[in-house]
């Protein structure tokens, strides 16, 4: 009987402590963390735009996971494509696959990096929303629907 009383014991010291290895992972939910990207988008928008072949887009990527990943490419079925556009020095230019940071972000903003949408299938209007497809080297494709604001829109003020 003091045997399978003290393995009974034994055993359960063992899951206790089991249990409270597992509650030390460093992500949000309290589990094991596994290395990977965990991207989500904030703050997506397109100012209305102006002309009726280009527009802009503006977002950010927020990454809780603990590797980094790389925005590859962006489409949309509003344009004939869409690329993602680095301001360096006054000058914008084609910035090619973009790393998003591990327990960081990468913004795309008014005045800086930002998404240029090239061959406009019809003019946005306010309103509306643009689907956009982020391609990402190891989380895959995300989906997001970008509202249309005045072409004035400051997200500072929401105005």
């Amino acid at each position: 009987m003091r045997r399978r009383t003290t393995a009974t014991a034994l055993t359960a010291a063992a899951l206790a402590g089991t249990v409270l290895l597992s509650g030390c992972g460093g992500s949000a939910s309290g589990a094991q963390s596994d290395g990977k990207a965990e991207l989500a988008v904030t703050n997506a928008y397109m100012p209305q735009p102006v002309s009726d072949s280009m527009a802009a887009g503006f977002l950010t990527i927020v990454n809780k996971g603990d590797a980094d990943d790389k925005l590859t490419s962006v489409t949309s079925d509003a344009a004939g494509s869409v690329t993602a556009h680095q301001t360096v020095g006054g000058t914008m230019r084609e910035a090619g696959a973009v790393t998003v940071p591990a327990h960081g972000q990468l913004m795309f903003k008014s005045g800086g990096n930002h998404l240029m949408f090239d061959m406009l299938k019809h003019k946005p209007r306010q309103g509306q929303t643009v689907p956009v497809e982020l391609h990402f080297a190891k989380s895959g494709d995300l989906r997001v629907e970008m509202p249309v604001k005045s072409a004035t829109y400051n997200p500072e003020t929401g105005h």
